[in-house]
């Protein structure tokens, strides 16, 4: 679980740091950049030697799915919702870890889904909008099929590793941003106009810290995290990072928030947690 709150902490102080930074650019260029940044980082500690190529091709499959697709598809999700609804519609992330879970496993694990729910239900409490809440049917599925494509990375990696106890996370998974570097590379060159693009240097730093560390350095200690807890606890995790963007929006940026839902919020991810404790098995286990 420490990966887990680490990686939570940055990713919550993340969206401060950079708040505002990108947006001139083509969303599509951003998350193709910040996956070669990833690749870039990891390519030096790939071994392939260690694996066969159907095993290569497994791990580029679930990385094209846990971050090529992922992102692609929240992308897309801005041209039909509003900010404030994106932030409220990706705490349905847990729930579908512990969906993928019960099916590659063919069943069903209740505590895992009550502590998924209440995670959730904190999650919205936190990011429930004061506007109306009037969507896009369209962005709405766009942005589940992220949330979905980011769970099935964790789950599937999760049980590929642990099928295969010798391998090195470090000298893998360079294939997984591979495989997302040529998701995200492809809709880039469709919608980036290359040629009048111009990089301040804000822009430029921004992009460095979101490949080498947030996406890069972060995806990659939290898919080694999430092979050292059950997937109960996986699953509520996903969430951390609401709490602790508020907190952190509450430090640095002094924004003002309703304290009573900050508590609710943090209350019910305590209560995902201890559910988990008293129904989940040990850590590490598929």
């Amino acid at each position: 679980m420490p990966y887990l709150i680490l990686v939570s902490v940055i990713w919550g102080f993340s969206f401060v740091i950079i708040k505002g930074t990108l947006v001139s650019l083509d969303a599509n260029f951003v998350s193709f950049i910040r996956l070669l940044l990833s690749f870039i980082v990891f390519l030096p500690f790939l071994r392939p030697a260690g694996t066969k190529w159907p095993e290569r091709l497994q791990l580029l499959c679930i990385g094209a799915i846990q971050f090529g697709f992922m992102y692609v598809a929240y992308v897309a999700a801005f041209q039909y919702l509003p900010a404030h609804i994106i932030a409220l519609m990706t705490t349905t992330t847990p729930l579908f870890v512990t969906i993928v879970h019960d099916i590659l496993e063919k069943r069903v694990h209740g505590t895992f889904f009550i502590a998924a729910l209440l995670a959730v239900a904190g999650g919205a409490v936190l990011e429930l909008p004061r506007q109306s809440l009037t969507a896009s049917l369209h962005g709405i599925a766009l942005l589940q099929l992220s949330n979905a494509a980011f769970a099935f990375g964790q789950v599937a990696y999760k049980r590929w590793m642990a099928a295969r106890p010798a391998c090195s996370d470090l000298r893998i998974f360079g294939f997984m941003y591979f495989g997302a570097v040529l998701v995200a590379g492809a809709l880039s060159l469709v919608t980036t106009n290359y040629r009048a693009l111009r990089l301040g240097s804000n822009q430029a730093l921004a992009l460095l810290y979101l490949g080498v560390i947030a996406s890069g350095i972060c995806f990659f200690l939290w898919n080694v995290g999430a092979r050292k807890v059950h997937e109960g606890t996986l699953a509520v995790m996903n969430n951390l990072k609401i709490p602790v963007a508020v907190i952190a929006s509450l430090l640095i940026l002094r924004e003002t928030t309703d304290y009573w839902r900050l508590l609710v919020g943090c209350g019910l991810f305590g209560a995902a947690l201890w559910i988990n404790g008293r129904g989940g098995r040990a850590p590490g286990s598929i």
